[in-house]
């Protein structure tokens, strides 16, 4: 099994034709990804080779919806472009939007994701939660991938397999980190979340997902300084989440109000700190490691006593 990613997927890519979207598209051809089109007005009606397989090109989300039945966009197109990309992908009705591109306007972030919200299903009241139509991962995020199955986003498909263990992540690199350091373990599917002060799915929605798919034993969680996404998570985890959870937050050495890489990271007096994060986390029942490593041992130690 996985979670919101599957070797059913059809995938397109929004900027297959420029320079990231090329090489990425490739990697992810290797890796099995089931990629049917990329989207790119200017070159609609054509076809790209990548990997030895011809990919056509399509002027619109909708088009290539409609041409090869895609459910998943991953969206590599410049900053200022991005809103505008995203919107289309919602607009078409598309499942999974992964929005890789880094470096987009918090103020775009946050009207795509209220677009989302009000093309979602639900309740219209004021308060009222709303499920959006078309699941966002990111921006600034590295995408997701379900091992064996499909990858869509830049996670590297090499460094592990498939096997057991659910791991949703700020970090690109530590999500990296950790695929590789459990390899023998291997996983079910892998979420890069991205680390940005708004972001599409959350690591509640991913916690949920996981908690439903009877194939995760175990869920890892990577977080880190800023907001209180984690503390919200921990909250969720103590009412909601039997399966067991091992935690990590990076951000321990980070100075008092420095963005440190990600624009979501930044500690304001005692709010958003690693160590708040941490007990908050522990008193929900998460045995959190000190470093990546650690953490590491610590999900091994987990896993090995529950087979």
């Amino acid at each position: 099994m996985a979670i919101f990613l599957t070797d059913q997927s059809k995938v397109i890519v929004q900027g297959m034709t420029g320079s990231e979207g090329t090489k990425h598209t490739g990697r992810m051809l290797k890796s099995g990804t089931n990629i049917v089109g990329g989207v790119n007005p200017k070159k609609a009606g054509t076809k790209v080779e990548i990997e030895g397989v011809s990919l056509p090109v399509f002027a619109t989300v909708a088009e290539a919806m409609e041409a090869t039945g895609a459910d998943v966009s991953v969206i590599f197109v410049p900053p200022k472009f991005a809103k505008d990309a995203v919107i289309e992908a919602i607009d078409a009705g598309i499942d999974l939007a992964v929005v890789i591109t880094e470096g987009i306007p918090v103020h775009d972030s946050a009207y795509f994701w209220a677009h989302a919200v009000a093309k979602g299903e639900g309740p219209v009241t004021p308060g009222a939660p709303r499920t959006p139509r078309t699941r966002i991962i990111g921006p600034n995020c590295p995408g997701l991938i379900s091992p064996g199955k499909s990858n869509a986003g830049i996670i590297p498909a090499d460094i592990t397999g498939p096997g057991k263990i659910g791991l949703v992540s700020k970090s690109g690199t530590l999500t990296y980190q950790m695929m590789y350091e459990l390899r023998d373990i291997g996983f079910s599917s892998a979420v890069g979340i991205g680390g940005d002060p708004i972001i599409g799915t959350t690591h509640i929605d991913a916690l949920e997902a996981f908690e439903q798919d009877p194939e995760t034993e175990l869920i890892v969680m990577i977080g880190e300084i800023g907001g209180d996404a984690e503390e919200r998570a921990a909250a969720y985890i103590k009412d909601n989440v039997t399966k067991p959870v091992v935690g990590y937050v990076a951000g321990f050495t980070a100075p008092e109000g420095k963005t440190m890489g990600h624009a979501g990271a930044i500690v304001s007096g005692s709010a958003g700190t690693a160590q708040a994060k941490k007990e908050a986390l522990e008193a929900a029942g998460v045995k959190v490691g000190k470093t990546p490593s650690e953490t590491a041992a610590l999900a091994r130690e987990l896993f090995q006593a529950g087979n």
